[in-house]
């Protein structure tokens, strides 16, 4: 059987706005970036399930038993605010779980986590991810910024490996490319920082109760994660050993 993924985020509306002299019309486009990272996965012999930002507002679920049918929740792009504020509590006013919390109670219950860093994660853009505000905090191998996170390098930065050797990165090649952003963060005590970029946290990982949780602190898709990352040949190396050494598979 193979293990089951439950991957939520990577996806984004844009409304845009075109000016043409006298006259203005409107458009507007729905994307996902999870393409890349899905196909990975599942060539890893991973069971995908993929929840889109709009979607896990709804569905994500709102109980350890219902995370436990996974054996990883991995959070890419998605903030903080679309897991805690389902619309029965945004627009009606009614009590639910706090699915943060939940997906902390998870880990520790056993589950493997792993968040994927861009510009809603950890802070994210003007601190609004704020999952350092969040009981999810307490099973992150990276302590989150009380600011906005996001450092830019357009010039590019390639990651260095502090455990070359460790299980997580078997057969992943040595020579990285590079990334154009990430998120800072800072590195928790008796966390397991395997990779750095920029000397902040790039790869980390910390076993919380019976479970265990990691951080990649850039991005699985653009703009972070240029055509040289994404076309890699280490790119379902890397995801797969992840997820292996976070499910102890």
């Amino acid at each position: 059987m193979p293990k089951k993924i439950l991957l939520a985020g990577e996806s984004w509306h844009s409304y845009t706005v075109h000016v043409k002299g006298f006259d203005a019309f409107y458009t507007s486009v729905y994307e996902e970036g999870a393409d890349r990272l899905i196909r990975a996965l599942e060539d890893s012999g991973y069971e995908v399930t993929y929840m889109p930002n709009h979607v896990a507002a709804l569905r994500f679920p709102f109980s350890v038993e219902e995370l436990a049918r996974y054996e990883a929740v991995i959070l890419s792009d998605i903030g903080s605010n679309t897991l805690l504020l389902h619309p029965d509590t945004f627009a009606k006013s009614q009590k639910t779980p706090n699915r943060c919390q939940v997906i902390r109670d998870y880990v520790f219950a056993g589950g493997a986590l792993l968040m994927v860093g861009g510009y809603m994660a950890f802070s994210g853009i003007d601190a609004k991810a704020k999952y350092g505000r969040t009981p999810l905090s307490e099973v992150l191998p990276v302590t989150c910024l009380e600011t906005d996170d996001l450092m830019e390098r357009p010039e590019g930065v390639t990651p260095q490996a502090l455990l070359p050797q460790h299980p997580a990165l078997n057969g992943v090649p040595a020579d990285w490319p590079h990334f154009l952003g990430y998120n800072r963060t800072l590195p928790k005590e008796g966390a397991q920082v395997v990779m750095t970029i920029a000397g902040d946290p790039f790869i980390a990982f910390g076993d919380y109760g019976k479970g265990r949780a990691g951080v990649f602190t850039s991005d699985c898709a653009p703009h972070w994660g240029p055509p040289e990352f994404v076309s890699w040949a280490g790119y379902t190396p890397l995801f797969s050993g992840i997820l292996r050494y976070l499910t102890r598979g």
